[in-house]
């Protein structure tokens, strides 16, 4: 049952009050053309005054965030790792260079990613307001995510690839 205060919230989300926190989170596995929405939507996003929440990724829909954030400002960019920055791919290394609010989880190290990616979504939704999420239907962790963003009383915007 949601509380007081979490219909509030919602009520000044869709009236679009002040500065949201955003996340979006999706797929790995994304065609380019899906990459450049993803791209053009974060860039949108930022420059109407929004803070995004992503995680690292090499391709797919994490890679497309933050490369439209950081296009529009990087200041309002978080992006929260899984585990590490040293062990991202480089290409993920390389795309995080000069960003700021970074968050990284060394107790995560002997985690597998799968695990420690479940655990990163969480925090994600957990800071955020909104949860932005392109997925597939097998797509069993960003699912996770989804339903946990329901019980936490967040706005949930689903984009299904397939």
């Amino acid at each position: 049952m949601p509380t007081v205060d979490s219909l509030v919230e919602e009520l000044r989300l869709i009236q679009n009050i002040g500065t949201r926190k955003i996340a979006i989170i999706g797929t790995r596995n994304l065609s380019l053309m899906h990459q450049q929405l993803v791209e053009i939507l974060s860039y949108a996003l930022v420059v109407s005054g929004n803070i995004i929440l992503t995680s690292g990724g090499a391709s797919g829909v994490n890679a497309a965030v933050i490369k439209g954030a950081v296009r529009a400002d990087q200041a309002k960019l978080e992006v929260v790792l899984p585990q590490t920055i040293s062990q991202q791919p480089t290409e993920v290394q390389n795309a995080l260079i000069g960003i700021k609010m970074i968050h990284e989880h060394p107790e995560r190290t002997n985690m597998t990613l799968a695990d420690a990616s479940r655990i990163c979504n969480r925090e994600i939704v957990e800071a955020s307001q909104q949860l932005i999420t392109f997925l597939y239907h097998d797509s069993h962790t960003l699912k996770e995510a989804i339903e946990y963003a329901h019980m936490q009383h967040k706005i949930v915007t689903k984009f299904y690839l397939d």
